[in-house]
């Protein structure tokens, strides 16, 4: 009689784990969304707790209720500090692309009961302030006394950053120099700006005669530059000045051109001050210079909201009309 070998239990394979499916928003989600991207933007749960006013206790609990309805680990917190995770960071743009719908759906419905309400989001290119063909300020007080309801944010981003924001939806209004044209965005030129090369203390061009100096004799020597699309690097690029520092803002790169190792362009309004007190010194600056002009832009389609259309109409005005397109 030939025997059964004994009967074993197999190991079930392992159910393979299933991809979490968000399913319909709520407005739970878009509140957690909402103190997520505050966390993100804040650097950290302590600096967000100011923003938000809330405790950390509730916040750490609606970073973790969002983790869970997302099946995602978005950031790490803990005594090694906090940081995002790279999953994280996908969330955190996508969340910002969906905001930046539901304020658009918001002020289409405001325009429907013919009000300006909601958050205009505007986004300005650095070192404008001092500008005196800027008139920003001007722009914001007469649009804040035409749309008093509007709660408006005012951002200072980097040229690309700016046709970045306009794009995904964002930033409704941006202002940035004039440097390439995209289809998909429509441009009006608001004011001017003049810029020139400049050197600081301890440089061997600070306080040397400049007058045989030409751009040919300018490649001898290290460059700051903006790591951007930009008139900067349009300049740098054709003149084929050597880049061996970059920044990306204005204030970087006056940073980069103080330490005496580097030379760069920054706007003549921005560097009066430092000229002034003996830090920077303009290098031949009969030569060495550009003019460039800086332009509103937004979005061609969708049209503007009522909001972001007054912005621009004061924008305009402020600045007598805007110069010819």
């Amino acid at each position: 009689m030939t025997s059964r070998p004994p009967a074993f239990d197999l190991p079930c394979a392992p159910a393979p784990r299933s991809r979490a499916v968000l399913g319909q928003l709520s407005d739970m989600d878009l509140r957690l969304l909402r103190v997520f991207q505050s966390v993100v933007e804040c650097g950290g749960m302590s600096a967000a707790e100011l923003e938000l006013n809330i405790s950390a206790s509730t916040l750490s609990r609606h970073i973790k209720d969002l983790e869970e309805r997302l099946d995602l680990v978005l950031c790490r917190r803990g005594r090694a500090g906090f940081a995002v995770t790279p999953e994280g960071l996908q969330v955190y743009e996508a969340t910002l692309q969906m905001l930046g719908g539901v304020e658009l759906f918001r002020s289409r419905i405001d325009e429907i009961h013919d009000r300006m309400g909601g958050t205009l989001d505007v986004a300005v290119f650095d070192k404008t302030v001092t500008n005196p063909a800027a008139h920003l300020d001007r722009a914001i007080g007469d649009f804040h006394r035409r749309a008093p309801e509007v709660n408006l944010h005012l951002h200072v981003r980097s040229i690309n950053a700016v046709e970045r924001g306009l794009m995904d939806g964002r930033f409704q209004v941006g202002i940035i120099p004039a440097h390439r044209a995209s289809a998909s965005l429509v441009y009006r030129t608001l004011f001017g700006e003049h810029m020139r090369l400049y050197c600081a203390a301890g440089h061997p061009l600070f306080g040397a005669d400049h007058a045989g100096l030409d751009w040919e004799a300018l490649r001898s020597y290290p460059f700051a530059g903006l790591g951007y699309h930009s008139p900067n690097m349009a300049l740098s690029h054709s003149a084929r000045l050597p880049r061996k520092a970059t920044g990306f803002d204005q204030e970087a790169i006056a940073t980069l051109i103080l330490s005496g190792c580097y030379m760069g362009f920054l706007p003549d309004h921005y560097a009066q001050a430092l000229e002034a007190a003996g830090r920077l010194q303009a290098v031949a600056p009969a030569r060495f210079h550009y003019d460039c002009e800086f332009v509103a832009l937004w979005r061609l389609s969708p049209a503007p909201s009522r909001a972001a259309q007054a912005f621009i109409d004061c924008l305009v005005a402020a600045h007598g009309g805007g110069l010819p397109d």
